[in-house]
């Protein structure tokens, strides 16, 4: 009898992740037989318990904070998008050994796919606000999708601009940000301002034209004020959970052998 496939989270803390439901949700929608639990561990039993997961019967599993760079270090073999984006978020394990990935650029481009169809590359500049791992994700995503200029803010400038100087970018003080937005088609969150329990992020989005599109990566609260705000100017909104529900696709499909689908209906188990 062949093994129930087990796949999981590793984090620390992971208790709020909402990846267990996500997954468990495919499982059931799709009838497979397999597992997808949280794994609290701890920085310095990473690489003990990547070892050891194959002979406990886990095909993968995704990383989280505080181990997504720590993961790509471990790891036998490595994407060409983890290596570029400089963390991973997908494991695989095969024949004993670790295969690093990071999707959650894709994961952020499928999601502004699916929740603005309508915006092209061509539409105008990106202002990306934050220069840590999900901004680096977003910017190769961004390049990738062929988006040819794209500026940075962030509260630490020299942490901005050594960003920058890695994927060619420009740098915005983050004091004026708000200026000169008049030719960007979109904006895009990946700090954790405005997230529950955080510091609201104050984004004036006046200088922005009727057409742009805003995004944020926060998914709790799903409407962050930002993109309140933006609704309220009449703007182009696309929220923040969808991106982790589409990064979460390739790693299933490796995992458990079926390409779920993102939908209405897993969006609303996810957030139930």
């Amino acid at each position: 009898m062949s093994k129930i496939p087990l796949a999981g989270v590793i984090g620390a803390p992971v208790g709020h992740s909402r990846s267990p439901r996500l997954h468990g949700t495919w499982l059931r929608d799709y009838g497979i037989a397999g597992h997808y639990v949280p794994l609290h561990v701890e920085a310095d039993d990473l690489e003990r318990v990547l070892r050891a997961m194959p002979a406990m019967g886990f095909v993968g599993a995704n990383v989280t904070i505080p181990h997504k760079e720590a993961a790509l270090v471990l790891a036998d073999e490595v994407s060409d998008m983890a290596a570029r984006i400089g963390a991973a978020n997908t494991l695989t394990f095969r024949d004993g050994r670790i295969h690093a990935d990071n999707t959650d650029g894709y994961g952020f481009m499928a999601n502004l796919r699916q929740g603005a169809p309508e915006w092209q590359p061509e539409a105008g500049a990106a202002l990306v606000l934050g220069a840590g791992g999900a901004a680096r994700a977003v910017i190769v995503a961004l390049q990738d999708a062929g988006l040819s200029e794209i500026r940075l803010t962030n509260r630490t400038r020299a942490r901005a601009e050594d960003l920058a100087a890695e994927f060619g970018c420009a740098v915005q003080d983050w004091d004026a940000r708000a200026e000169g937005l008049g030719d960007l088609g979109l904006l895009v969150n990946t700090t954790a301002l405005g997230m529950d329990g955080q510091a609201a992020l104050d984004m004036p989005l006046g200088g922005l034209p009727d057409t742009a599109l805003v995004t944020d990566i926060v998914y709790t609260p799903l409407e962050t004020p930002l993109l309140r705000d933006a609704r309220a100017r009449g703007l182009r909104a696309v929220d923040g959970l969808g991106m982790l529900l589409h990064q979460a696709v390739p790693g299933f499909e490796r995992w458990f052998g079926t390409r779920p689908e993102v939908t209405a209906a897993l969006r609303a188990a996810v957030l139930a």
